[in-house]
């Protein structure tokens, strides 16, 4: 296992009280780069101490995941890990203890289903998925604590409980030798402390259904509540430990990716009694037609609050808001009324306060708003034209998250004492091209069935060149995502957005474009009627997007290329294949091609051929069934260990594009998944795009 090094970085990036501080960057249009638009570190994971005024988050600067605290008043940003090395082993699981002395969290990402850990530095040793703890006041090194992954730390801090082989073990902190209490059939996951720590909820998932169970901790013994032949999840205690509630999601005859669901058997809440054999209860069951599946959120997908009652997500009326339901049974509420979606939530330490994050009142950003228990109109905290998202509240009761905006890369942000938002003061490095930054605008367009599309369009500064700018649509992944005005709150597209400003200064009108079965818009928009793999509905609004730009005066019709990584790799071999008249040029980042392979990939139990009719369908809707209408030049960038699209994906297709003589790239990582995990490879695949648009759709390049 490889040790962490002793040294600990010790440039301070972000959470320093006060504000103002120089302006970074200063760089001008013409000196930004791939390496610079990437070189902002990236927060995510933020955690709270629940008894202490401490926050933590997980840094990715430019590789180096490093895990970062601050505490109050002051918020001085300070590592206590050390990984000063591009090396694409992932940090995750973090945690505080109550009291924010030590913080929990796991390195290395999950294995694959061949149990290989991403490796994709090609280290002599491997690597290993591991929990490590470490002090927060600084100077001592992270201790190893074995192998494992699904930390949960006890209420007091005092112990953790993890899994590891299929067991669930426990230990005291931070000596204490591994304990096995349960070995659940099918293994564990979702370990959730009762509040006085002497049970342990868990989830033992099983294919076509699943449990929950409950750990006595003093006894050993374990045993299922209320078990059923449907999917039961998201454990929940009581605030006296007595009873646990989840929820109970409807085993359905068949559920693939990739198809529009809309409606299903209502799912339900349940309430049992951790002791004695009563029966669960039901408490809540959605009601038929919107939001009868569930569909989560960020966080916490059931809460116990104060008030002895739950609080949970649900789509009735088409868009997904939080509500709240007595514990004993009930007429729900709603707590978060607008035709908005909720991201990410979480319960203050005393269970009195909801904060969330969503779009209301702003469809095409985030922003932040706190809602009390009981109920009552929620309360708006971050106005403006920035995006804020994963806010949590510390045991003194600060508000920290991350936010952005449409020209700084993310950061971490607390309230001060007085309400007013504590500014970071020199977290952005110098290298990174703030002053090159342009604001994309918000625009709505048709798509060819006239269906409103939203999107974000970037035009390069000065005036379009005669004849117009060359153009390009871009295409986010999932497809369950939603690209924002600004820079988003997830690495993979906080990365995409940071390169379609770079295409805009480079010259290229760039829009991003809002498919439908994306998130943001409300359950019809993300179900809609023929997506994925029942027809490629979303082809229209890439077909749309293409015929905005072309209708611009300040677009040449004739360069328009298109780019986007997986599911957005899947649209641009689309777009490549039903309009070669209209797209010049596409660059396909870890593509779908053939559904049939994909689905597969996510459900390997899926056999094509024991429905013809629904596999002819999946292919029809696959870029693979017109590739013999594929003329314009394409590069294909894929890593080998990508465990969401099989890379046989790309292998195919380029046998099929030798066979016609058509022009195409290829760059591939070997041992890299499916998100670059190492930095340099995000620069790699960046620089040969840009390379590759500059060759094919400016004027003065070679390839035309």
């Amino acid at each position: 296992m490889r040790r962490p090094p002793v040294h600990l970085v010790r440039a301070a990036l972000v959470l320093l009280a006060g504000g103002g501080g120089p302006a970074p960057g200063g760089l001008s249009a013409q000196e930004v780069s791939v390496a610079s638009v990437l070189s902002a570190p990236f927060p995510d994971g933020l955690v709270a101490a629940a008894s202490a005024d401490v926050v933590a988050w997980i840094s990715n600067h430019e590789g180096r995941r490093n895990v970062w605290i601050a505490g109050g008043p002051e918020f001085r940003g300070t590592p206590v890990t050390g990984y000063d090395a591009d090396d694409g082993q992932e940090l995750g699981g973090l945690q505080l203890t109550p009291d924010g002395s030590h913080v929990l969290y796991v390195r290395g990402g999950a294995p694959n289903r061949s149990g290989w850990t991403p490796a994709p530095d090609q280290a002599p040793e491997g690597a290993e998925r591991g929990l490590w703890w470490v002090s927060t006041e600084g100077g001592g090194e992270p201790v190893s604590l074995g192998s494992g992954g699904s930390p949960a730390l006890s209420p007091d801090g005092s112990r953790l409980a993890y899994t590891d082989g299929g067991r669930i073990l426990m230990r005291t902190l931070p000596d204490g030798e591994p304990e096995a209490v349960a070995r659940p059939r099918s293994g564990a996951g979702d370990l959730v402390w009762s509040p006085n720590g002497d049970r342990l909820a868990f989830v033992s998932s099983r294919g076509d259904h699943a449990f929950v169970g409950v750990v006595e901790l003093e006894t050993g013994s374990y045993r299922y509540l209320d078990p059923s032949v449907d999917r039961d999840g998201s454990p929940a205690w009581s605030p006296d430990g007595s009873r646990l509630a989840f929820l109970r999601i409807p085993a359905a005859e068949e559920s693939l990716p990739f198809y529009p669901r809309p409606t299903g058997d209502p799912w339900s809440i349940r309430v049992v009694e951790v002791t004695g054999d009563a029966p669960g209860r039901e408490v809540f069951r959605a009601e038929e037609g919107p939001g009868s599946r569930f569909q989560g959120v960020v966080g916490p997908q059931l809460s116990w609050v104060e008030g002895d009652r739950l609080v949970f997500p649900w789509e009735r009326d088409g868009w997904l808001r939080l509500w709240t339901v007595p514990a004993d049974g009930g007429t729900p509420v709603l707590l978060t009324p607008g035709e908005h979606e909720v991201q990410r939530l979480s319960i203050s330490p005393d269970g009195r306060r909801i904060h969330f994050d969503s779009n209301r009142d702003d469809i095409d950003r985030r922003h932040l708003w706190t809602v009390d228990a009981a109920g009552g109109a929620p309360t708006l905290r971050t106005p403006g034209d920035g995006l804020e998202w994963a806010p949590v509240e510390t045991g003194s009761g600060t508000l920290a998250f991350l936010g952005s905006t449409a020209t700084e890369p993310a950061r971490p942000f607390v309230f001060g004492a007085d309400g007013n938002r504590l500014t970071p003061r020199g977290p952005i490095p110098a290298s990174f091209p703030v002053a090159g930054m342009r604001p994309p605008e918000a625009v709505v367009f048709p798509a060819t069935d006239a269906l409103p599309i939203h999107g974000q369009l970037f035009v390069p500064p000065g005036s379009p060149p005669p004849g117009g700018w060359p153009a390009l649509v871009f295409l986010h992944g999932g497809s369950r995502r939603q690209m924002l005005l600004g820079f988003h709150h997830r690495g993979y597209y906080h990365n995409a957005y940071a390169l379609n400003q770079l295409l805009a200064t480079r010259g290229y009108v760039v829009l991003a474009v809002n498919y439908r079965s994306g998130i943001g818009y409300g359950l019809d928009f993300r179900e809609a009627r023929d997506y994925g793999a029942s027809g490629a509905s979303e082809v229209r609004d890439v077909l749309g997007a293409g015929r905005y730009l072309a209708g611009r005066p300040d677009v040449d019709p004739a360069r328009i290329g298109l780019w986007g990584g997986s599911y957005g790799g899947y649209l641009t071999a689309q777009g490549l294949v039903h309009a070669p008249e209209l797209f010049a040029a596409g660059v396909d980042l870890h593509g779908v091609h053939d559904w049939n392979v994909a689905i597969r990939n996510f459900v390997p139990s899926y056999e094509a051929d024991h429905d013809p009719e629904r596999r002819d369908r999946a292919f029809r809707a696959s870029p693979m069934s017109l590739v013999d209408r594929w003329e314009d030049p394409v590069l294909l960038i894929h890593g080998d260990d990508d465990r969401n699209v099989a890379f046989s994906e790309t292998v195919d297709l380029v046998r099929e594009l030798r066979r016609m003589e058509i022009p195409h790239e290829t760059l591939v990582f070997p041992d890299e998944v499916h998100g670059f995990l190492l930095h340099r490879n995000w620069v790699a695949a960046y620089e040969a795009t840009v390379t590759f648009f500059d060759r094919w759709l400016r004027e003065d390049g070679r390839g035309r």
